[in-house]
């Protein structure tokens, strides 16, 4: 949770908020089939559906800059610049998220689990 303080009071943003912007905004990007979650029993990685997108993004909170990190897990397209793809979701995670919540985000980390055909 981030604590933002105003002229007016304190504001509390939960992670679950910075979960759906980050998630919402990765699998708006050009060739991105959805986020990923490896199994823990059997090690393969399986398609989230899009209300469970949450559970392929991690936030870490950094209280004393009042920032954010976000690690993103996705699974992309056959025949896309996975470097490319990379490179707009971390600029549409941090936009995305900065605009909507003021939050500045240090970092957004991108790993591709897995290629799929369309």
């Amino acid at each position: 949770m981030v604590k933002i303080n105003t002229e007016e009071g304190a504001i509390r943003i939960s992670g679950e908020v910075f979960t759906t912007l980050a998630g919402a905004a990765a699998t708006s990007c050009f060739g991105v089939r959805g986020m990923a979650k490896r199994s823990a029993s059997d090690g393969l990685v399986h398609l989230l559906k899009r209300e469970a997108m949450g559970k392929g993004v991690r936030v870490s909170f950094h209280e004393e800059e009042s920032a954010i990190s976000i690690e993103l897990h996705i699974i992309v397209n056959t025949g896309v610049n996975i470097p490319a793809i990379c490179d707009a979701i971390g600029s549409a995670v941090r936009y995305k998220v900065t605009q909507a919540t003021g939050v500045k985000v240090l970092g957004v980390n991108v790993y591709v689990d897995s290629v799929m055909p369309e």
